[in-house]
């Protein structure tokens, strides 16, 4: 099957499976597993942190921050489409205890004066502003400035405030924007980013941030139940998604901008071809709204061996990675030339 579902369904490579199997392990919550701290210490240099901590998701690695950056009962500041607030499960409000108050944030950029308006001291009647959070690349495909980063920097230094960027996508938002992870990671105080999605690991995220943090950060794991063992067979993949995995990146976001050349050509068929900044392709047609028919067209496609996922409001997001080669694309075109006509 050819699944373009998400960046999140790419498989482990044949050299990750071999790195997986060899790895040399040892007990990571005595900190005795080599590779574990091989890849930390990796993950830590390639954005710019002081250290890094290897956790088992994306999800985990945000809320392990707000849990360690937050007070119980104080706000976080977040766009209102960002993956914290649409598809974490609502735990900021379990795990650290804390509210967000969300922002409208076109392409992911949260502008300055939205912010302002927002940010609050405790009182009597509010809670306080603790974390402001940003996303770059942002789930909607955008990859965000390094300007647009740089206004929010501005006002979180006015108020002594923190940011947490979720990155896990930021070496997608890299290849985008022509710089460097570390870069992106610069203008904030921790970054999480996944080792999985475009990057091939089977398992597994990095939270980075200053050294006194991290360590605050390992205890709070602990607590979440991400205390990890002979955690070195995953963090050897992890490892090879770093240091081989991120220079492909740049294709797929070829292969995305392809795609959505091929697809703009089919009647019917509504795209923003500017818009195809990474590895996503978001599309609307005429025939597809929400409900029975869009879950028709997904079932049309899976019976020409093709996993898409229904719209969502009407609008299709197709995904490109390591596993979507030409001929893939190809075979994906010529299905929804077929389908959609």
């Amino acid at each position: 099957m050819i699944d373009i579902r998400s960046d999140t369904v790419t498989k482990p490579t044949e050299a990750m499976r071999r790195a997986m199997a060899e790895a040399e392990v040892g007990d990571d919550v005595y900190g005795d597993d080599p590779t574990v701290n091989s890849l930390e210490a990796l993950g830590a240099q390639m954005l710019g942190k002081e250290a890094s901590l290897f956790v088992p998701s994306g999800t985990f690695g945000n809320q392990l921050a707000l849990f360690t950056w937050c007070p119980r009962g104080t706000e976080v500041i977040a766009g209102e489409e960002c993956h914290i607030v649409v598809h974490e499960a609502g735990a900021p409000a379990v795990i650290a205890g804390v509210q967000t108050r969300c922002i409208p944030a076109p392409d992911g950029v949260l502008k300055p004066d939205d912010i302002r308006r927002r940010l609050r001291r405790q009182d009597l009647h509010s809670p306080g502003t603790s974390l402001i959070c940003l996303e770059n690349a942002h789930s909607l495909g955008k990859a965000v400035s390094l300007a647009d980063m740089n206004a929010v920097r501005v006002i979180a230094g006015e108020w002594g405030l923190p940011i947490h960027l979720d990155g896990a996508r930021i070496f997608n938002a890299a290849a985008a924007l022509g710089c460097e992870a570390r870069e992106i990671a610069a203008r904030v105080d921790s970054v999480m980013c996944c080792l999985s999605k475009g990057l091939c690991a089977p398992v597994g995220s990095l939270l980075a941030g200053p050294k006194d943090f991290i360590e605050k950060a390992r205890l709070k794991r602990k607590i979440m139940g991400g205390g990890l063992r002979q955690a070195g067979v995953l963090a050897a993949a992890g490892i090879i998604a770093l240091t081989e995995h991120t220079r492909f990146l740049a294709a797929d976001h070829q292969r995305a901008k392809k795609l959505a050349q091929g697809l703009a050509d089919i009647n019917g068929i509504t795209l923003n071809f500017d818009s195809v900044e990474i590895n996503m392709v978001f599309f609307s047609h005429s025939c597809a709204a929400q409900g029975e028919q869009g879950r028709k067209i997904a079932a049309q496609f899976a019976e020409k061996g093709i996993l898409i996922n229904p719209p969502e409001q009407g609008i299709f997001r197709f995904a490109t990675h390591y596993w979507i080669g030409d001929k893939e694309l190809d075979a994906i075109l010529a299905a929804a030339r077929e389908i959609f006509s």
